[in-house]
């Protein structure tokens, strides 16, 4: 079994960024993405519990190498300051890179 080197890029943000996230993957032509409703407490205290709008996401993206440094530093310079994020990168390994 022959692995392919990907990137898996992770963000968890409040729900009200999720739009903003998917039309950025959008504009760079990612159209696979998984969404997750999470909870969880950090810097900005307990969140998920509550109001629709109090609600936070994780979105999960495996990409080519070359789309990454694009996406993350568009989401960095649009969203960051407006938003509650927390993004990192992971390398993964996948069975069909054509996919990506």
């Amino acid at each position: 079994m022959k692995l392919y080197p990907v990137k898996l890029l992770t963000i968890t943000c409040e729900i009200l960024a999720q739009k903003n996230i998917i039309d950025i993957l959008s504009k760079h032509e990612i159209t696979g993405y998984t969404t997750y409703e999470v909870d969880g407490n950090g810097a900005r205290g307990i969140r998920g519990q509550g109001l629709k709008t109090e609600k936070n996401v994780k979105v999960e993206v495996i990409m080519r190498e070359e789309k990454l440094q694009d996406v993350v530093e568009e989401i960095s310079r649009t969203l960051f300051a407006n938003f509650a994020i927390v993004l990192y990168v992971s390398e993964v390994g996948v069975l069909r890179p054509e996919k990506f």
